[in-house]
């Protein structure tokens, strides 16, 4: 085999679980179809460093379920008696978009029950913790809003409350934990205190990019109007100096290669839509820069902080603005997650 196909089938097998059971399983060829649409003398460098990457940060069932499972019986958590422990708290469901809250409080139920015979619909004591449940935060603006609303309106008048994620990004946990939780507390003038709890800490503060975790370019394109379109934002872009260390990267090279293919497509698909949305950044959805730039995917979807060139598109097709997607994206709007959202 080539080297290009080695590859394709090393993507296609790191995504193969990814949204089982809604779409058709990822091969060789639709991530083939995929690449071919960057240019096409960068295709194997791209390649080679994505299918690093994606192995790296591709977040699978079995990872989810091994976070949760140690979580039940942690004892800086849970204590030496868990099984009284889980049984007081409070476990919340207050998430406003999405289903991720409620796909996490299916499986942590299971691993109460698998290991400690515990029924989580006849959990929770007023003397218990509140436990807040979700996958990975990116910008932290959705535990924001979950969070503050439930402080203002719904909380009691003393709580502790523990924040359970599998990933955790740097500008997210100085944003939540330093800024937004702590003035709704003062506000609410309760006795609330926050504790995050997560398998890892993806860097992304901007004073810490030269060692970032996320796609963070080096210099901006000098084509499809990319450093106008930077000059614009209300936070500029900022250059990453290459160089420093990273886990999810595996070269310096290969990573630039990625942060400028991966930007001109996101480009390219905002100049196809006649007044695309400030939110719909090239590398993701973020406030700073040209995106947020995540490379992290769960088997569940794909998050808008990711670039649009991964999850942009409808798959089956050409594609919405002509763009064929790695990993479609399952938008808070669809027919699955308003049905989730009415009838469970």
């Amino acid at each position: 085999m080539s080297e290009r196909s080695d590859l394709l089938e090393a993507v296609a097998d790191t995504i193969k679980t990814y949204r089982t059971g809604e779409i058709e399983v990822p091969t060789p060829d639709h991530v083939d179809r995929w690449v071919s649409q960057f240019t096409p003398e960068a295709q194997i460098p791209f390649l080679r460093e994505f299918a690093h990457v994606i192995d790296k940060s591709f977040v699978g069932h079995a990872e989810i379920v091994e976070f949760l499972t140690g979580l039940v019986t942690n004892v800086k958590l849970a204590g030496t008696s868990p099984v009284e422990y889980w049984s007081k708290v409070n476990f919340l469901r207050v998430q406003q978009n999405g289903v991720s809250q409620r796909e996490m409080l299916k499986l942590f139920a299971e691993c109460l029950r698998q290991q400690l015979g515990l029924d989580m619909s006849k959990c929770g004591d007023p003397s218990g913790d509140y436990v807040y449940l979700d996958d990975i935060v990116f910008t932290g603006s959705r535990v924001q809003a979950d969070l503050e609303s439930w402080i203002m309106n719904d909380a009691p008048a003393k709580a502790k409350v523990h924040v359970l994620v599998a990933v955790l990004h740097t500008s997210a946990s100085d944003y939540l934990q330093r800024t937004r939780l702590p003035a709704a507390v003062a506000k609410s003038k309760k006795d609330i205190t926050v504790k995050f709890w997560r398998i890892l800490d993806v860097e992304n503060q901007k004073a810490n990019r030269n060692v970032s975790e996320v796609l963070w370019p080096v210099a901006l394109p000098n084509d499809y109007g990319i450093p106008e379109y930077a000059s614009a934002q209300k936070f500029p872009f900022t250059p990453r100096t290459p160089g420093g260390k990273s886990v999810f990267f595996a070269t310096e090279e290969g990573r630039q290669v990625l942060e400028r293919e991966l930007l001109i497509a996101g480009m390219k698909i905002r100049s196809h839509h006649a007044e695309p949305k400030q939110y719909l950044k090239p590398l993701g959805f973020g406030g700073f820069g040209v995106g947020f730039g995540s490379t992290l995917v769960t088997y569940r979807n794909c998050p808008n902080n990711a670039p649009l060139a991964i999850w942009w598109g409808e798959g089956a097709s050409s594609g919405a603005l002509q763009w064929y997607p790695l990993l479609p994206r399952k938008t808070y709007s669809s027919l699955e997650n308003v049905f989730q959202k009415l009838f469970t």
